[in-house]
């Protein structure tokens, strides 16, 4: 990888036709910020516009140069890869694509339980995005020399989808090298998650490029470890409860020992996520029904 002129730090050139741009947000969700991707070399394609951030949209700007942009693509719409879209299609003229809002790709059980608590979930999403137009599973975006085709991958987000570019795949929080994914229901829905990890891997792609962190260069071991991390931490759950009923906040704190306990909350939706996913499996019950203050016990 080679880096090109500007700030040395942000930008970077990742092979012919494809610019990473790093936007400042870094924190321990996003890592060091979210990757913005420019790919195309004439007529432009940009990929996860990121935060709304002046300074951010200043240095796309730049990279751009000038440059047709014929479409922004956002991967899912949570803010720190949507926001930015609206100022960028104003500054470009370009239209914004995405799976759709953000109640898209949402499954049925995840309907139901937003229905049940409105109030769950919510973290990060950008509830004010709506794409220009739909980029539906297997639909295809093509510029002048660059080819994409959409993923659906719903779980991280229901509306996430990911990008296949050759022998690359753009798989936004979906698949990433330096963490697992957040899954916060409703919005993130753990079956999904998992059913997505085993379609991206039947894709067989050489590199995946996240929206957080560097490119990851062995996608079919990672995307293993991550299936392996889900049904560890999933045996670890049953193994807590066969000592008898819990909470979600009584799971966390046996689950999460090595975690920050300022990254607790976050670490209680991913077991959430687990309870959900091991109720639907009938592995589980909950009292006095599935909702997120319930106790949890094995059936």
């Amino acid at each position: 990888m080679t880096q090109v002129a500007g700030d040395r730090a942000a930008v970077e050139q990742l092979r012919p036709g494809l610019v990473r741009v790093l936007a400042p947000n870094p924190s321990p969700m996003t890592h060091r910020g979210t990757n913005t991707y420019v790919l195309g070399v004439q007529s432009l394609c940009i990929i996860d516009p990121g935060p709304d951030d002046a300074a951010h949209l200043a240095r796309l700007l730049q990279v751009i140069a000038g440059r047709p942009v014929s479409h922004i693509i956002v991967t899912h719409s949570h803010l720190d890869h949507s926001a930015l879209a609206p100022a960028l299609a104003r500054a470009t003229g370009a239209l914004v694509l995405a799976f759709g809002s953000r109640l898209a790709g949402r499954s049925a059980r995840m309907q139901a339980l937003a229905l049940q608590d409105p109030a769950q979930g919510g973290e990060g999403v950008d509830v004010d995005f709506t794409p220009d137009q739909t980029l539906p599973d297997g639909a295809t975006v093509a510029g002048d020399t660059w080819f994409l085709r959409a993923i659906h991958t719903p779980g991280h987000f229901g509306n996430h989808i990911c990008l296949r570019w050759d022998d690359a795949i753009f798989s936004g929080d979906q698949v990433m090298g330096w963490a697992s994914s957040l899954v916060s229901p409703p919005d993130g829905d753990l079956s999904d998650y998992i059913a997505a990890c085993h379609r991206l891997r039947a894709e067989a792609a050489t590199i995946l490029y996240p929206g957080h962190g560097d490119p990851v260069t062995d996608p079919a071991a990672r995307i293993d470890w991550l299936i392996a991390h889900r049904k560890a931490r999933e045996a670890q759950m049953l193994a807590a409860l066969d000592t008898g009923p819990q909470t979600i906040a009584t799971l966390t704190a046996t689950l999460y020992t090595d975690t920050p306990t300022a990254l607790h909350p976050a670490a209680a939706r991913n077991v959430w996520a687990h309870l959900i996913d091991l109720f639907g499996r009938d592995l589980i019950d909950a009292s006095p029904d599935l909702r997120a203050e319930a106790w949890f016990y094995k059936r």
